[in-house]
């Protein structure tokens, strides 16, 4: 696991820097796991585009990640650790007993060989990769892929490189504060998977060239103050000038630097107990 770096022998790899995937033990995903991903453009179901510069693209299957790690007190084996094109984190080929294959998100210290379980036993072992409720686990420990309501499933801190943390037990509550900085109460009975997920070095990625963003299924953006005023608030006036709104804001005038976006009245504003910095 390490970045991989190029002699600048074309413009495209001056200043590139990716995964050197050293940690990836196996080349082809699992079949049976295998699922259609449509490409959407971004258009949602009515054919309306909802955003911007998505189109092209390699085309790719979704890989079917279990989530809920339901399979209780059954250990399973990692076979072998994968690249997902889905997301930022591999992930891990688990085989259980009866010969059961599913996917898991991989945490830093999982080796091809390793255990895992899935267990609300109170004696089951800390160790990366094995889930738990948050009332099993001890205070401080890095734990990921956190479900924010009891058997639907983990849903935050699942990227690359993230680990959130349990600062304390109140209740039936745990207050656990997030890789934003966010601390959130979440119920003692909602389970987690203990670790710090793989792939740190993600966020040192580089590019290098505008073509590799177009494999992802990224067009060109276009900046408002290139536009006329007809199309963007920022366009028009001769040269660089402010004209229109001189204050950042979207196509549609809504401020884009710093508008806190959240609902006023969500039910879940009364769980967070300390917000994210700004």
């Amino acid at each position: 696991m390490g970045i991989k770096r190029f002699k600048p022998t074309t413009n495209g790899v001056r200043h590139a820097a990716i995964s050197d995937f050293s940690e990836i033990t196996k080349s082809y995903p699992e079949k049976s796991l295998l699922r259609p991903l449509k490409s959407s453009g971004g258009r949602n179901s009515y054919g309306r585009m909802t955003m911007r510069y998505r189109g092209g693209g390699h085309k790719k299957m979704y890989r079917m990640i279990d989530f809920k790690r339901d399979r209780l007190d059954i250990a399973a084996d990692v076979l072998a650790i994968e690249y997902d094109p889905n997301r930022t984190v591999r992930i891990a080929l688990v085989q259980y007993p009866d010969k059961t294959k599913a996917y898991i998100l991989a945490p830093l210290d999982v080796r091809v060989g390793n255990k895992v379980i899935s267990s609300h036993n109170p004696d089951v072992e800390i160790k990366a990769g094995n889930c738990m409720p948050l009332r099993n686990v001890p205070l401080g420990a890095a734990i990921h892929n956190i479900e924010l309501k009891a058997g639907r499933g983990g849903q935050i801190v699942r990227s690359a490189g993230t680990a959130a943390q349990i600062m304390a037990k109140e209740g039936d509550y745990a207050h656990v504060r997030l890789p934003s900085g966010e601390v959130r109460m979440i119920a003692l009975n909602c389970r987690c998977t203990i670790g710090q997920l793989g792939n740190v070095e993600h966020e040192t990625i580089s590019i290098g060239k505008a073509g590799r963003n177009r494999w992802k299924g990224r067009r060109p953006h276009v900046r408002g103050v290139v536009m006329n005023p007809v199309d963007h608030p920022h366009g028009g006036g001769e040269g660089k000038s402010p004209q229109g709104n001189p204050h950042p804001v979207s196509k549609w005038g809504q401020k884009s630097k710093g508008l806190r976006t959240r609902t006023k009245r969500k039910y879940s504003a009364q769980f967070i107990l300390k917000r994210r910095a700004p």
